[in-house]
């Protein structure tokens, strides 16, 4: 009998018994690694039930099992092996079993939501409100009522009312393409880290256009504080009479004069569409200062398309004017390297 190390054999709970009487081998485990041993005892309960003729009748028999444990993981393995490779010629059930581990985990997948945090509750409340966020989690509530999971749940990813794995791949067997492919969408979402290379490298393939997913708003005029970045953007947005006009003026002031010009205020003409370099795809800085994280991640993406496009298997990677790949057959033509050079230059 183990005692374990949260434990403590106490001699004097036991009394000593020869094995033909049923004592036992007691291994008492110590938090140092020691082990001792303690040889023919049983415990006073079962002693005084022995003395009394009740014990050998009351206690149960130990029963072998059928298979050994070497003989059940070789048992295991090759069952492993042959549904593995059943899986290979059945794709549309892989891909239920993936998304199924994929939500709900198991001892070899571990894959958790991108948490959106934020330091200033402006920009959390920013983005919230935003469009694409909104859009988003609509598809993910649908998901979650599919799935017969609690639609208010924040994630779908390692939800706290998320079915165990089996529950849920037998849910998504029952599935249309149509569905499944929804909540591929969703878990990807997710699951993709913000203001990573796949990030800019999605939104390349996809030719997004920021200025449908994106205004300006109080807390991005908020943060903007650099007079140098703030002289900038006045530049781009009111014209260079206006910036060069209001270029020895505070911060706060030239901050007005850029949020009048974007939401057409105060005579001003909105500039609808608009979208700050650094946020478009693919993005650019204002200044040769560097600290731009989209510009970083977009360097990133770039150097490993460019590795990409080095083996002759591999699609062309997007960049230099090339027309992207689309997963529907169908090709958009993404912003070249000219168009972004002439950006900086300006």
């Amino acid at each position: 009998m183990i005692i374990p190390v949260n434990e403590h054999f106490s001699v004097w709970e036991y009394e000593k018994a020869p094995k033909r009487k049923g004592g036992r081998v007691y291994v008492d485990l110590r938090s140092n690694g020691e082990a001792v041993i303690h040889e023919g005892y049983l415990s006073r309960k079962e002693a005084r039930l022995k003395a009394a003729g009740q014990g050998d009748a009351d206690r149960p028999r130990v029963v072998r099992p059928e298979l050994t444990s070497t003989l059940n993981i070789y048992v295991d393995l090759h069952r492993h092996a042959a549904v593995r490779a059943a899986l290979l010629d059945r794709p549309g059930i892989a891909l239920r079993l993936m998304l199924a581990h994929a939500v709900a985990g198991s001892s070899l997948w571990s894959i958790r939501p991108e948490p959106q945090t934020a330091r200033h509750e402006d920009v959390a409340q920013s983005l919230a409100a935003s469009r694409g966020e909104a859009l988003f989690n609509e598809r993910r509530r649908a998901v979650l009522a599919l799935l017969c999971a609690d639609p208010d749940e924040a994630h779908l990813l390692g939800g706290h009312d998320a079915p165990d794995l089996v529950t849920l791949f037998h849910r998504m067997l029952d599935l249309p393409e149509a569905a499944l492919m929804d909540i591929v969408a969703v878990v990807m979402g997710e699951s993709l880290a913000s203001g990573s290379a796949a990030v800019e490298a999605v939104g390349l393939v996809l030719g997004l256009d920021m200025g449908q997913w994106w205004a300006s708003d109080d807390a991005f005029l908020a943060l903007l504080r650099d007079r140098e970045l703030l002289g900038a953007l006045l530049a781009e947005v009111a014209g260079e009479a206006v910036a060069a006009a209001n270029v020895k003026e505070k911060a706060r002031t030239q901050r007005r004069i850029l949020g009048d010009h974007l939401r057409g205020e105060n005579g001003r003409q909105a500039r609808a569409g608009w979208v700050p370099r650094w946020m478009a795809f693919p993005p650019s800085a204002y200044t040769a200062r560097g600290g731009v994280g989209s510009v970083s991640a977009h360097e990133a993406a770039w150097a490993a398309a460019s590795a990409a496009e080095d083996r002759e298997d591999d699609p062309v990677p997007p960049q230099g004017g090339a027309a992207l790949p689309d997963p529907d057959g169908e090709e958009r033509d993404a912003l070249g390297h000219r168009a972004e050079q002439d950006r900086l230059a300006a």
